[in-house]
């Protein structure tokens, strides 16, 4: 599964029944609430990375990336748009980018 799959099927969630899908149930409690447990998942992930658990920061660095996702869909921001801006950055020094934000 490539992340394009993983966004189009919470996409296609936005609609389903909240008793039937996590993604909808999340989806249903608003943007702030999907903020709010993605922050909960990049918590856990740093965590992990800390520990030093390969097996553990794999699981929760899948669950960042979908709730991240799931966040994205919350506010209409569709995963081409972050793409392309990962894209124009693409070329630029981190530190040349930090500093003309």
């Amino acid at each position: 599964m490539t992340l394009d799959d993983l966004a189009a099927t919470i996409a296609a969630r936005k609609t389903a029944d909240p008793d039937s899908s996590w993604t909808a149930k999340l989806l249903s409690k608003g943007p702030e609430k999907c903020a709010e447990k993605f922050g909960e998942e990049a918590v856990e992930a740093i965590i992990e990375a800390v520990k030093g658990d390969r097996a553990g920061l794999t699981s929760e660095a899948a669950d960042v990336l979908y709730h991240l996702l799931v966040m994205l869909a919350a506010r209409d921001v569709d995963l081409a748009d972050v793409m392309a801006e990962l894209q124009s950055r693409q070329g630029t020094s981190g530190i040349a980018e930090k500093a003309a934000r």
